[in-house]
């Protein structure tokens, strides 16, 4: 059995210290062989430093995933082309820095293909993530040269997410949406194999606006005028995100939310002996 847990949208100081918070008792609590965490707003809402990363990496995160923020600390950018545990799209252009994609070993040595994709609705620009994920799979089969494949669609349509989904039922072991910052309550295992989520969530501050502090984002609808940057919302955070156990062919076999701290109500699956 493989164990799992993913996690949605760090966002700011207050995603970093909840994840840093909760994370190693839930790895302890689930048995955890396995970690992805979403930072592309971790750092002051936009993107993501080294030092970031250290902190992420630190708390139990194995591999990071972004999406449309994913360069907007401009001074890091070559941070992409360093740290091969730190993923953007694949699908965004080929010669931008870093990768989509890598191929991770678990503690006990066995292997988890992780795969970051950024959707086309409602989104700037980008290739078909279909096409993407075809190249990423090539030549990878699910129980074989991967004991789990996991997606991270970072995507805003909910029809995009779903239609990816079923798209890859069968294929990848997990398909998770990121990017909206709410967490969806349609959690499930695909009729092929693969736990499906709408969206994770965020790990931050929920008495915000999808993370930020209310005044700017308030001001805006009123005005549609631009008072000041947006910055994240620094109460205490929530940690959400999915935990799956897979089987020896790769296919989920459990999939439940987890929610923690903050002002959600709180979600946690039963523990792993």
């Amino acid at each position: 059995m493989l164990r799992i847990g993913v996690f949605g949208d760090v966002v700011g100081r207050a995603g970093r210290r909840a994840l840093a918070d909760h994370l190693p008792r839930l790895k302890r609590r689930l048995s955890l062989d396995f970690v992805v965490v979403n930072v592309e707003n971790a750092a002051g809402g936009f993107g993501v430093t080294p030092s970031i990363c250290e902190e992420m990496f630190d708390a139990g995160a194995d591999v990071l995933t972004t999406g449309n923020h994913a360069y907007d600390q401009r001074d890091d950018i070559d941070l992409y082309d360093v740290e091969r545990r730190l993923l953007r799209p694949a699908n965004f252009p080929s010669s931008n820095p870093g990768r989509g994609s890598g191929l991770y070993p678990t503690g006990d040595g066995r292997n988890v293909l992780v795969v970051n994709l950024q959707g086309q609705r409602g989104m700037p620009p980008i290739d078909d993530p279909c096409a993407a994920i075809d190249r990423e799979l090539d030549g990878v089969k699910l129980g074989r040269e991967a004991d789990a494949i996991i997606v991270d669609f970072h995507a805003e349509a909910t029809s995009e997410k779903y239609s990816l989904g079923h798209y890859l039922d069968g294929r990848a072991t997990i398909v998770v949406g990121t990017h909206t910052h709410v967490p969806t309550s349609d959690h499930q295992i695909l009729s092929r194999g693969t736990a499906y989520v709408t969206d994770l969530g965020m790990c931050g501050d929920y008495d915000s606006v999808i993370g930020m502090e209310k005044s700017e984002p308030l001001h805006r609808f009123q005005t549609k005028m631009n008072m000041g940057r947006m910055n994240p919302a620094s109460g205490e955070g929530t940690v959400c995100g999915l935990f799956i156990e897979a089987n020896a062919a790769g296919e989920a076999t459990r999939a439940e939310p987890i929610r923690i701290g903050g002002k959600l109500s709180e979600i946690l699956p039963a523990a792993v002996g």
